[in-house]
């Protein structure tokens, strides 16, 4: 089972970008997939997740309405795509994934991770 996550870059303050996470070896149905950052010397922060079933989602309150997460079950693909990117975004962005149905934000409850992809804003 591999997770392969793209996507990363340099971008300006109000910028944009779109991380992929392509799934491989299995297929996800029924699990949870999350985006996960984190920036140097912070601990490992939850972003997003999202349901590939039913495609329920959940974000934290800092990317409300400017990320949005997305699936795409042919091709076996999540999506983040940032919007109105702040400095404060920097960090390495990791996808992941879990059958956890309940505490999509805890990253101990993910059983399988992709290598992450940076993100660098510049003021």
């Amino acid at each position: 089972v591999q997770l392969q996550a793209s996507g990363g870059g340099l971008v300006q303050a109000g910028g944009s970008l779109r991380l992929s996470c392509a799934a491989s070896g299995r297929t996800f149905s029924g699990y949870v997939m999350g985006w996960f950052r984190q920036a140097p010397g912070k601990e490992r922060e939850f972003v997003s997740a999202i349901a590939w079933n039913t495609g329920s989602t959940l974000y934290v309150n800092s990317v409300k309405g400017r990320f949005t997460i997305s699936r795409d079950n042919a091709e076996n693909t999540v999506y983040l795509q940032m919007n109105s990117l702040k400095p404060e975004d920097t960090a390495v962005y990791y996808c992941a994934a879990t059958r956890w149905t309940s505490a999509w934000g805890n990253p101990g409850n993910y059983n399988y991770w992709g290598q992450g992809t940076q993100v660098t804003v510049s003021s």
